[in-house]
């Protein structure tokens, strides 16, 4: 007979496996498009990475904001703030999710662009209510806030060149 799997364990395969399904969610609008006529007919700022850059470096990304969620869940849900400090999470993943679909899904550069503004402002607000729980965790956002503002300079670019 097998042992149960701790607790922690638990909360950490469950932290990383939602966030890892938020990118899942996310590829579901994304895959399609990438290929399609409309992607490739979009002017491009010069900066824009290669194509096969976003997939190993969102994957890293979600792994370590499943991390971070742990180290903040782990705390447990009767502690000051954990509860609020998860919630804003989660209106980051679900925006973080939502921006492919209004970019890619909508095709809209302008969606896209008003959904990733919000998302780094809830990324940042994440990271501020993260810090007095877990240091470790705000600090493994870091990475994420700077993607997504380079994702958000890269959108915004975008729209400008294809409106």
């Amino acid at each position: 007979m097998s042992k149960l799997l701790p607790p922690q364990t638990i909360k950490l395969a469950a932290g990383v496996a939602l966030c890892l399904l938020a990118g899942f969610i996310g590829s579901i609008a994304t895959t399609p498009k990438v290929g399609s006529p409309w992607y490739a007919g979009l002017a491009r700022p010069s900066f824009s990475p290669p194509g096969w850059l976003f997939a190993p470096v969102w994957t890293i990304l979600y792994l370590m904001m499943g991390v971070a969620l742990y180290l903040v869940w782990r705390k447990g849900l009767a502690v000051e703030g954990v509860k609020v400090a998860l919630a804003v999470f989660l209106a980051q993943l679900v925006l973080n999710a939502l921006w492919s679909f209004a970019f890619f899904g909508a095709e809209s550069p302008l969606y896209g662009l008003v959904v990733i503004v919000a998302l780094w402002v809830t990324i940042v607000a994440t990271i501020v209510v993260f810090a007095p729980i877990s240091r470790t965790a705000a600090v493994l956002l870091v990475p994420y806030i700077l993607w997504v503002s380079f994702a958000t300079i890269l959108n915004a670019s975008i729209y400008l060149l294809n409106r």
